[in-house]
């Protein structure tokens, strides 16, 4: 039996009703459309807050509560590097008083090789309540960045960004350099990126599983074209694999959707991933 199948049929109603839901501004909560039990909780689902980058941070928080979400990855957009740290607290009290928590924040491109630079970053982080730096660094620079996650006690999940990222392409590429490093020099897996490598996306989970802090998802129709993002589960990347092999791991960070595809109004396509996703764990139970 092909779980993907299975779970994309029957939770594709359920899919829509949420969908409908929250463009409406209802209060529909993702989590209780069915009366049936559930086995959701097997892996943290959360949002990268980047799906949400045409939006405010009012608006963000409303449309992932009523995604029935509770994790955040949030991006610079709904918390400005700018923000003093008084005003950085404002922005954490409005998604913790949403029920929502910030569990990662990023990705922060580290891309200037400058200690000053990385210690401006470290401090947003630790002003913001961020436990987790999801960020794109040099290979330069990464001594500079260990240095100060180890100051401020901040765990930094390296991004991998596919063939065009000349410093990680794989998280084999992350692995690799920070291998040696203090163990909060670690990976955020994008598995969309990864699988245009021509890496086999199980076999870098599998190797960097101590290691992985935070963990982007999407979906492909083709792992050559970047460009061919669609709703989990219309796609070819193996997502009840990819459950299976985190739950042996006991992988303990969440998997974040990071949807990149209509960004003036992504609703209904994180609705329909968020519920396949959902699916699949429901069709793992057991």
């Amino acid at each position: 039996m092909d779980i993907n199948n299975v779970t994309r049929r029957s939770f594709l109603a359920s899919a829509s009703a949420v969908a409908s839901a929250t463009i409406a501004g209802s209060k529909t909560n993702a989590a209780v459309v069915t009366n049936e039990p559930h086995h959701w909780n097997d892996i943290r689902l959360a949002v990268a807050t980047y799906s949400l980058r045409k939006f405010s941070r009012a608006q963000t928080i409303s449309i992932v509560k009523d995604l029935g979400i509770q994790y955040v990855n949030v991006k610079s957009f709904h918390m400005d590097y700018e923000l003093s740290k008084e005003r950085l607290a404002v922005a954490r009290e409005e998604f913790e008083a949403a029920g929502l928590k910030i569990v990662a924040g990023g990705n922060v491109g580290l891309q200037k090789d400058e200690e000053e630079d990385i210690h401006y970053h470290f401090k947003y982080a630790r002003n913001a309540g961020i436990p987790v730096m999801v960020c794109a660094p040099t290979h330069k620079n990464l001594p500079i960045v260990e240095k100060y996650a180890i100051r401020y006690d901040i765990k930094v999940a390296i991004h991998n960004h596919g063939p065009e990222d000349k410093f990680y392409p794989a998280p084999s590429d992350v692995l690799n350099r920070v291998r040696n490093m203090d163990p909060r020099m670690g990976l955020c897996i994008d598995i969309g990126h990864t699988v245009r490598t021509g890496a086999d996306i199980l076999e870098e989970i599998e190797a960097a599983k101590d290691r992985t802090y935070d963990f982007h998802i999407k979906d492909l129709t083709s792992f050559t074209d970047r460009n061919s993002q669609v709703d989990v589960g219309e796609g070819k990347i193996p997502v009840s694999a990819i459950f299976r092999l985190l739950k042996k791991n006991q992988y303990k960070g969440v998997v974040g959707l990071e949807y990149e595809i209509n960004p003036d109004a992504p609703q209904v396509g994180m609705a329909k991933s968020l519920s396949y996703m959902r699916g699949v764990l429901d069709g793992q139970a057991g």
